[in-house]
């Protein structure tokens, strides 16, 4: 007797696409922070931040016509240098562990790198982080509490980030 084996399904993969952040994803990009992070991220320095800088560039991940991740860059100084905040880097919970967010990462470094910036600055796990290039920038400070160990800059130029970090409206 001879087995008949049945067709198995083949599962249909979306692919990922990033693209710069479009006035119409605002609403979508926000609704993704607030369930990778909650509304504690209200609470930190670094959102304080965010909210009086002007939105220099974003990006964001979809699969298919939903989002799965988005990053945004904000525009500050850090003393005299020119630069930028990166973040909040937020993946929806399906789409975690396939380095979604090292590339929305990634993105950001490379349009930063055409912004004639001085460099980037995040608040963020150094582990993580240190593996694009960043590095401590223990002499960049916010006006608020925030853990030094995590506040790290990219250098673009040899521009250091010394003195207060402003918002850039």
């Amino acid at each position: 007797m001879n087995a008949v084996v049945a067709p198995t399904a083949v599962e249909t993969v979306t692919p990922v696409r990033i693209l710069q952040e479009r006035s119409g994803d605002a609403a979508a990009v926000d609704a993704l922070v607030l369930a990778a992070f909650g509304p504690g991220r209200f609470a930190k320095t670094a959102e304080r931040l965010r909210e009086a800088a002007h939105l220099a560039a974003g990006f964001c991940a979809y699969e298919g016509e939903r989002l799965i991740g988005s990053v945004r860059l904000w525009s500050i100084t850090v003393g005299e240098a020119r630069s930028v905040f990166l973040g909040p880097v937020a993946v929806d919970a399906a789409s975690r562990r396939g380095g979604l967010g090292a590339e929305l990462v990634q993105a950001c470094i490379d349009e930063a790198k055409t912004m004639a910036l001085d460099g980037v600055l995040l608040v963020g796990d150094p582990p993580y982080f240190s593996r694009f290039g960043f590095l401590p920038a223990p002499e960049a400070v916010l006006s608020g509490p925030v853990d030094r160990r995590r506040v790290m800059w990219l250098p673009i130029t040899e521009v250091a980030p010394v003195g207060l970090v402003r918002s850039v409206a």
